[in-house]
């Protein structure tokens, strides 16, 4: 696996088919700073631009995934610049969760605010069994504002994500398995394993169509069944004309492994 350098607050690896990418602030819980949000969209494009075909993303550090927003050094911007501040964490969010690429959230521990919210805009999530949960931003005076009010309540309903939004409850990775959030629980020692392997799971397979299928699954949480129906139905006829088809069926046919080829357009869907 090789390192890209560049990058104060975060690194970036790749290997032959999956990127991970690291927030390496551990002595300050990998909170999120100012330098941090500036780094969040370069690792995302050298992801993107290495042809990995899932990204894992976690923490350094045996305590923490994210602890959220770095309090201290927000407490000394101003109102401007919290707002730009802001803006910029539910930008690099939105685009995590838009990305063509599949992601999986490895949380190492406790996943505060901001923090939980990346892991929400993951598509899968593999915890440890120390790992805790929160959103306790109503506790500060404010609300979860990089998508956690928006994306928690389509993951679990909004009953529960209003039980843990507006009572700032932490919740162990136990439950937040048992709620829905999490899709696995798994010794601190198999965490990187585990993720990295669920990441090849999908990287295997046709990134044209993984891309396609992603997008059809998050157009349905958001939209009604007709226009999802109908997004799934150019999907199908985008993919049944591709070489990536004509590639699985023939290595069906020859009993081997398909070899698909990377995935050069960006926004197909």
């Amino acid at each position: 696996m090789s390192e890209s350098g560049g990058f104060e607050h975060l690194r970036f690896e790749f290997g032959e088919r999956v990127a991970t990418i690291t927030l390496a602030r551990p002595e300050k819980y990998n909170a999120i700073g100012a330098q941090m949000v500036r780094e969040f969209g370069a690792a995302l494009d050298a992801a993107e631009g290495s042809g990995a075909r899932a990204l894992v993303l976690t923490g350094a550090g045996e305590r923490a995934f994210c602890s959220g927003v770095d309090l201290k050094e927000r407490r000394a911007m101003t109102a401007d610049e919290k707002w730009a501040h802001n803006r910029a964490i539910n930008a690099f969010t939105n685009r995590l969760a838009r990305s063509q690429v599949p992601t999986v959230a490895a949380i190492n521990g406790l996943a505060f605010g901001g923090g939980f919210e990346l892991t929400l805009a993951c598509d899968f999530r593999v915890a440890v069994e120390e790992a805790t949960f929160a959103l306790p931003e109503v506790a500060l005076g404010i609300v979860p504002g990089a998508g956690g009010t928006q994306r928690l309540p389509r993951l679990i309903g909004p009953s529960k994500a209003k039980e843990l939004i507006l009572t700032a409850r932490r919740v162990d990775a136990r439950e937040a398995y048992r709620l829905g959030i999490l899709n696995e629980v798994v010794p601190a020692e198999s965490l990187m394993a585990r993720a990295r392997a669920l990441a090849e799971e999908v990287a295997k397979n046709s990134p044209f169509a993984v891309a396609h299928a992603k997008a059809a699954v998050d157009v349905a949480l958001e939209t009604s069944f007709e226009q999802g129906f109908r997004l799934e139905t150019a999907a199908i006829r985008a993919t049944l004309a591709s070489p990536d088809y004509e590639e699985g069926l023939a290595a069906f046919a020859e009993k081997r492994e398909p070899d698909f080829p990377p995935l050069t357009a960006q926004n197909i869907v």
